[in-house]
C-alpha cells in the first residue's frame, strides 16, 4: 500500500497542561469526556520529546480521545509549539449555540483556572452558510465550533 492510498483518521489531541487535574475537570465538564486511564511511567523516546513530562491521562468522548500531559511551565507561551486551533464540527446551528452557552455557563462556574480569560467569539455566519465560534480551553488551546449546512465539505 503506498503512502497515497492510506487514508488517516484522528486518535487523539494531545493538550499540554501545568495543572492535570484542573484540565481533566474541564475536559470532563465541558465535552463530558470520561477518563480511561493515567500514568506516570514514559518511555525514553517520550521522555526526549517532553522533557519534564510527569502524568498523561486519556479522556474518551465517543471514538475520539483526548491526551493531557501534564508538563511544567506555560502551554500558552510565545515559545510554545502548538495547534492554532482544532476544529469540532456539530450537528445544528443549535447546539453550536448550545455549545457556546455551556462553556459561558462553566467559565462562570468558577470551578476552573484559565490562562486566558476571552469569553467566546459570537456566532459568525459566512458567505456560504457556514456558522462558527471561537473559545480557548483552560490551557488557552484554541477551538472551533463549526456547523456546516448540508454536512461535510
Amino acid at each position: 500500500m503506498s503512502a497515497n492510498t492510506i487514508t488517516p483518521a484522528v486518535h487523539h489531541i494531545g493538550v499540554q497542561t501545568p495543572d492535570l487535574a484542573n484540565s481533566t475537570a474541564w475536559y470532563q465538564d465541558f465535552f463530558g469526556a470520561e477518563p480511561t486511564w493515567t500514568t506516570d511511567r514514559f518511555s525514553a523516546l517520550t521522555t526526549s520529546r517532553l522533557p519534564g513530562v510527569t502524568r498523561l491521562t486519556e479522556l474518551v468522548l465517543g471514538d475520539f480521545r483526548f491526551h493531557l500531559f501534564e508538563r511544567p511551565g506555560d502551554p500558552g507561551s510565545e515559545k510554545s509549539i502548538r495547534f492554532q486551533h482544532v476544529c469540532m464540527t456539530v450537528d445544528t446551528p443549535q447546539a453550536l449555540t448550545a455549545w457556546r452557552e455551556k462553556w459561558i455557563t462553566l467559565y462562570a462556574s468558577r470551578r476552573h483556572r484559565y490562562l486566558r480569560s476571552d469569553q467566546p467569539t459570537d456566532i459568525v455566519v459566512d458567505d456560504e452558510g457556514i456558522q462558527s465560534f471561537y473559545c480557548f480551553d483552560v490551557n488557552g488551546l484554541e477551538f472551533e465550533f463549526t456547523w456546516l449546512p448540508g454536512g461535510d465539505t
